[in-house]
């Protein structure tokens, strides 16, 4: 079998190193190209890897040069949409593990996807860990009146509350069918301690040095608690969910939303 052609877009970022690293180890798959606009050189080269993978700032232009199978985006929001329509358009199928994707952009990415009868898969995480706390989170949901979301990351994290954390909360919710409670609080002495409201589940964020990225989910009942949990330990968590990702797109045609289609995780 033919080795799956990747390009990186958002290439310099961590996640972007990250991705070509587990690219480059994969046999399964041969890095063709990076992307970023904060390139200023023609070629980068990965630590321990004697490969020089072509760089530019013009993701079009990548494409156009090197016909990657599958272009994988971990820029910010507001770029993945831009990313996908250059590629999708082009012949390339899309991995977006961009956070802060709207509703509206990924709607979009599906219709190019079937537009252009490529694969495209967007996902809030990769880390397989995080998609089956998501899983349970929405089991829970139909149980408890009650629940709270504390996620925490690094400080250079640019968005609060978290991509995963909204999900997680959407998820719950629609497994629930109605709002959670929110029990009431008569006196705030400081403005905001109860986290940001969706729908009745309170969201806390946390940002310190030294977080990769971790997410509790605490449910609550009359005379007892369920707590969630899952911490990410370094970026290394969320390749094999990128990998399974690659793998699959090159096979589908449309749209998917979330790790949790390609890990078979039913409702």
């Amino acid at each position: 079998m033919s080795q799956i052609t990747v390009a990186v877009n958002g290439a310099l970022g961590r996640m972007g190193q990250q991705v070509m690293s587990a690219v480059i180890a994969d046999p399964s798959f041969s890095l063709t190209c990076a992307s970023d606009i904060k390139a200023d050189k023609e070629y980068v080269v990965l630590p321990g890897h004697a490969q020089k993978i072509p760089l530019h700032s013009n993701l079009t232009a990548l494409i156009e040069m090197y016909h990657p199978d599958v272009v994988v985006d971990f820029t910010v929001a507001g770029a993945a949409i831009n990313s996908a329509r250059l590629a999708l358009k082009n012949g390339s199928n899309m991995v977006i593990g961009t956070t802060g994707v709207t509703a509206a952009e990924i709607k979009e990415i599906g219709q190019l996807a079937i537009r252009y009868q490529k694969g495209a898969i967007v996902a809030a995480n990769f880390s397989i860990g995080a998609v089956i706390l998501i899983h349970l989170a929405k089991i829970a949901a139909k149980y408890f009146d009650n629940a709270e979301i504390i996620e925490l990351h690094h400080d250079k994290k640019i968005d609060a509350p978290s991509g995963t954390a909204l999900a997680t909360a959407e998820a719950m919710l629609k497994a629930r069918g109605r709002p959670f409670i929110i029990p009431p609080t008569e006196k705030e002495t400081l403005k905001g301690t109860r986290g940001g409201q969706k729908d009745g589940i309170s969201i806390h964020s946390v940002r310190v040095p030294g977080m990769v990225a971790s997410q509790e989910v605490i449910f609550g009942a009359l005379g007892q608690t369920l707590v969630l949990r899952h911490d990410t330990i370094n970026r290394e968590s969320f390749m094999p969910g990128v990998m399974l990702a690659i793998k699959e797109v090159v096979k589908r045609r449309g749209l998917v939303v979330g790790l949790e289609t390609l890990l078979d995780l039913g409702d």
